[in-house]
This record gives C-alpha cells, sequence and structure tokens, in this order.
C-alpha cells in the first residue's frame, strides 16, 4: 500500500491538472497595459519625433517683435527724457545645406526609434511568456521536490521501522536520512524559487501573481514553418526590428557627416523688418519726434572662412560616429544571424528532448516500482531505491522545463524574425488549462 501511495504522488506531480486562474493572455494585457520598458520605449519614440518637427521649424519663417520703453533723467533743467521703439522683423532660410541634412538626420533618428519601439513591443511578448513558463516551471519543480521529500520521509520510516525489528542494518537508516534531509532542503530552495518567479511576474504585469493556467497534456509538436533555416535567417534580416533600426542609425549618420560638411558652404537668409520710434520730453517740447515707419526688405550672404578648425573637427566627428554605428549594425546582423540559427535549432532539438523526457518519466515510474517491490523481497539495496526515487523526480523535472522550453523557443524563433505578434500569445494561450 505504502509503494502505490509513492508512485501515484511522483506520478500525480507531471499531470497538469484543469485550473481556473489566470492564463498568458490575462498576463499579457496586464502588462501591456503597466509594464514600464514599453512605456519607457514608447516615450523615448515621442520624444525622438519631436527632433523632426524642430528641425524642420528651423526652415520655416522666423518671426520676431520687440517694444522698449527708455527714460532718461536729466535733472530739473532738462526733465524727463522718454523714447519708444517698436520693431519686428521675419527671416526665411532660403539656402543652408546643414539644415536640410538635420532634418534628413532627424527623420532617420525617428524611424530608428520607431523600430526599437517595435523591437520592444515584440521583446514583451517574449518577457511575458518567458516569466509566465518561468512560473510554471518552477511550481512543478516545488511539486516535485515536496514529492521527492515525502517519498523520502516515508522510506527512511519504513528503514527505521525494519531496523528496530531486526529486517535491517543501522546504515540503511543513516543513508535514508541522509536523503531525506538534503530533499527538504531542496524544497526549501524549489519554495524560494517560487517566491521569485512569481515576482518576477508580477514586476511586467504590475500585479500580485495567482494562479496560473498550466500547459496541457497533449502540444502539438510541430516544427517551425517553413521548415527551413536559410528562409528564416532571410526573414530575420529583412524584418528584425532591431536590425531596421541600426540600420536607420546609419543613414543618420550619414546625414550627420553631410551637415557637418555643410558648415563650409555659404547660407543665405531673407529677411523683412518693421521699425517705428518716438520720444518726447516734459520740459522740452522740440525734443518730441515721431518717426515714419519704416520697412527693410534684404538678403544675407554668409559665408565661412576659418573658425579655428571646428568645421573640419566636426566633419571627422561624423565620420567616426558613422563608422561606430556601421559596425554595431553588422555585429547586430551577426548576432541576429546566430540567434535565429540557434533557435530553429533549438525548436527542432525540443521536439526529441520532450519525447525522450517523456519516455524517461514513465521508465522512472516503472523503475522506482520495481526496485521497491525488489527492495521488499531482498533483491535490491536501500541505495538502490533512493537514486530510483532521485531518477523519477529528476525526470520529471526534465520533462516539465523540456515541454515549457519548446513553446518559448518557437516564440524566441519569431521574435528574431521580427515576426511575432499577438496572434502567437494566443496560440500558446490556447495549450493552456
Amino acid at each position: 500500500m505504502r509503494l502505490k501511495l509513492l508512485t501515484l504522488a511522483l506520478a500525480l506531480a507531471a499531470i497538469s491538472l484543469p485550473s481556473h486562474g489566470e492564463d498568458l493572455l490575462d498576463a499579457y494585457r496586464e502588462a501591456r497595459a503597466n509594464d514600464p520598458v514599453l512605456s519607457q520605449a514608447d516615450a523615448s519614440r515621442l520624444a525622438t519625433g519631436e527632433g523632426v518637427d524642430q528641425a524642420r521649424a528651423l526652415l520655416l519663417p522666423q518671426v520676431n517683435a520687440s517694444l522698449s520703453l527708455d527714460q532718461t533723467h536729466g535733472g530739473n533743467l532738462i526733465g524727463h527724457a522718454r523714447s519708444r521703439s517698436l520693431k519686428g522683423t521675419l527671416s526665411q532660410t532660403v539656402l543652408d545645406f546643414s539644415k536640410y541634412a538635420n532634418l534628413k538626420a532627424a527623420h532617420s533618428a525617428s524611424e530608428a526609434q520607431d523600430e526599437l519601439y517595435q523591437a520592444a513591443a515584440q521583446e514583451l511578448y517574449v518577457r511575458v511568456a518567458s516569466a509566465y513558463f518561468g512560473v510554471l516551471t518552477s511550481d512543478d519543480e516545488l511539486t516535485y521536490a515536496k514529492a521527492n521529500e515525502d517519498a523520502f520521509r516515508q522510506q527512511y520510516e519504513q528503514s527505521d521501522q525494519r531496523f528496530k525489528v531486526g529486517l535491517s542494518a543501522v546504515t540503511d537508516v543513516y543513508q535514508a536520512k541522509a536523503y531525506y534531509e538534503a530533499a527538504k532542503s531542496q524544497t526549501i530552495a524549489a519554495q524560494n524559487a517560487v517566491n521569485d518567479a512569481r515576482e518576477a511576474l508580477a514586476q511586467i504585469t504590475g500585479k500580485p501573481t495567482g494562479d496560473l493556467k498550466k500547459l496541457r497534456d497533449d502540444l502539438p509538436m510541430q516544427p517551425p514553418e517553413p521548415a527551413d533555416q536559410d528562409s528564416w535567417v532571410k526573414q530575420a534580416l529583412q524584418t528584425s526590428p532591431s536590425l531596421l533600426a541600426q540600420k536607420s542609425n546609419v543613414q543618420t549618420a550619414e546625414h550627420n557627416i553631410s551637415a557637418a560638411r555643410a558648415g563650409h558652404l555659404p547660407t543665405i537668409t531673407a529677411g523683412v523688418s518693421y521699425g517705428k520710434d518716438a520720444g518726447w520730453s516734459d520740459t522740452n517740447a522740440s525734443a518730441r519726434y515721431h518717426d515714419p515707419a519704416s520697412t527693410t526688405i534684404g538678403l544675407t550672404l554668409n559665408v565661412p572662412i576659418f573658425s579655428g578648425g571646428a568645421t573640419q573637427s566636426r566633419v571627422r566627428q561624423s565620420i567616426y560616429q558613422r563608422d561606430a554605428a556601421a559596425d554595431a549594425m553588422e555585429a547586430q546582423r551577426r548576432q541576429i544571424v546566430r540567434d535565429t540559427l540557434n533557435y530553429y535549432r533549438s525548436v527542432i532539438a525540443g521536439i526529441a528532448q520532450v519525447e525522450s523526457a517523456k519516455a524517461s518519466v514513465e521508465s522512472g515510474r516503472k523503475a522506482l516500482e520495481a526496485t521497491r517491490a525488489g527492495f521488499e523481497v531482498g533483491t535490491q539495496t536501500m541505495t538502490n531505491v533512493l537514486l530510483a526515487i532521485q531518477v523519477l523526480t529528476s525526470s520529471e523535472s526534465s520533462y516539465s522545463q523540456a515541454r515549457h522550453q519548446f513553446i518559448l523557443n518557437k516564440l524566441l524563433l519569431k521574435q528574431t524574425a521580427g515576426t511575432a505578434d499577438l496572434k502567437d500569445i494566443e496560440t500558446i494561450n490556447a495549450l493552456l488549462q
């Protein structure tokens, strides 16, 4: 009877029982509304976008107006003299290549931030799913640890009883107790891991983590579509938002070079000014005047001749920054190729890993049952029983991790390729129960 209870406890540890708790889609909705990382990316995107308006504003008409009132005290004989000046100016850039280049650079910088926001949005899918399955994995680990502890406890109690009636040596008692104490320590560590995993999910969603739905037993073990790693690499190089952002950064740097080089070129500005002056005195009526309004229209040509080498330095600096951006883009490209191949191969390997882990669990259960039965009749040792319990719980743990990682690797593959979207979360959510 004791053997059947132990085997049943370990078997139940691997079963994903129906749950009415929160699912992955619920967690994603909370994260979409509360995640500060995504909000920060959105704020950065909007802030950088304002640079386009600011750069364009320098190419639009600039209007200024001023009014000044002055009073001069000249003593009792002269009294107070006052003057008033009203001026208005309108200026318009006619030719300034640096401003045009800066506007192009602002557009490229804004496009880079748009892509980075898209990358952050896709990264949120992965972060939520990783944290969600991190909770499920740690919950399973705790279940297995408790089952392991319970099995070792019962084995220790049985050994102690057998020793007291003279059916076994005291060595068996000490050995079983050592395994039992170690199992209790593992349970404590597993509980801490559960607590941390739940906090990790709460950090993203902004609310405490409750009961979560688990993966159902019959997972569809399908390879990536298309089943060709080169196609995935090609797709990633075309649509990865992080790589597209790096390309926009290179374009921004190119425009900055043009803007710096334009510092050697002349600029032309058109201007219109309007002015009207008046003055009066308390004691001298002849000091009063009202000048007629005057309007001045003209063009200003500014030719840079020498700026102490600052312009040449800015050109060199911009070139270095362009080279750095190009190197960053190449590094990103290589990383994307590596990650895409890695996740593709991980999905393919994951199919076999899940099947192998599942077979290991079934074999481990049968082995434990047979070993326990052999121990009862004296053909197996205490050490064999304890090792069989460890093998089974280790297999249960590997099976749980392989199932969860398989689902995550498929999502990571799509995220690396830049094609992850809400439908992927909905597809994974349909696998929960």
